[in-house]
């Protein structure tokens, strides 16, 4: 919390973030372009805000980009806000929606469009279930209800929401058990011909706890409102792995 603090206490950090709010993935050229000070400044401003994990990076090529991450502010809000406001209002705040210009082609250099990590206090073992067990998903997953197959490699499954309605389909591309999940993510919520796009999970133990970054690629228009999604997904995810108890942060109406 302190470093969280004191990250928010600049003001060319919270324009840094700002910007990465409004367009996530900026490289630092882009980046130094919001701030009237020298690259190494720049580079220091990010570096507090990466050590606090308010943001997070991803090196593509000759480029690093920059993800704004919203779960430390969640955390924050949990612990000093949550006591006095309702949850709902309080997640509202986190509608962060990734600005898109439109899918690029799959390559070795291509950037995630959305981008998030946070630590989970479970084993590997734990959160390997959890995100490929379907049964588990419903547990936290934001809207999920039911879930039918499986995504072992080479596995699909199936998310429907309240009466049996299918919601999303799953394709396993690529499983590396207990670190890496590769999946296609096909839409079915409006009916079929729905654009996919690609998800990638990272596992990565860290003592006590376990590291998880979600890379979300290819977000077609009009699917920009994943972030907030992911962001709902991953805090029922974090509650259900360190408490044990299923929780939903669902959607609020009309949010």
């Amino acid at each position: 919390m302190e470093a969280i603090f004191k990250a928010l206490a600049d003001p060319a950090r919270l324009t840094l973030m700002d910007s990465l709010r409004q367009k996530d993935g900026q490289s630092l050229s882009e980046l130094e372009a919001q701030l009237d000070m020298s690259r190494f400044g720049v580079m220091k401003h990010l570096k507090l805000l990466e050590d606090a994990s308010l943001i997070v990076t991803r090196k593509k090529g000759r480029f690093k980009y920059h993800y704004l991450n919203a779960l430390p502010l969640q955390e924050a809000i949990d612990r000093w806000i949550d006591p006095y406001r309702a949850k709902p209002a309080a997640r509202s705040v986190l509608d962060l929606k990734a600005k898109l210009e439109g899918a690029a082609p799959m390559s070795e250099t291509q950037k995630p469009d959305f981008m998030m990590a946070t630590f989970i206090r479970c084993t590997q073992d734990a959160l390997w279930s959890a995100l490929t067990d379907p049964q588990e998903v419903i547990q936290y997953h934001f809207m999920a209800k039911s879930a039918e197959g499986t995504l072992e490699q080479g596995g699909s499954a199936t998310y429907q929401v309240d009466g049996g309605m299918p919601m999303l389909t799953i394709d396993v591309t690529e499983a590396r058990p207990k670190t890496y999940l590769d999946m296609l993510f096909r839409p079915c919520w409006e009916g079929d011909g729905m654009p996919t796009s690609r998800c990638v999970y990272l596992i990565e133990p860290q003592g006590d706890h376990c590291k998880l970054t979600v890379e979300h690629y290819d977000i077609p228009p009009g699917q920009e409102g994943v972030a907030d999604g992911w962001y709902r997904m991953i805090a029922g995810l974090k509650t259900w792995l360190e408490t044990g108890e299923a929780h939903r942060f669902a959607m609020t109406e009309g949010g």
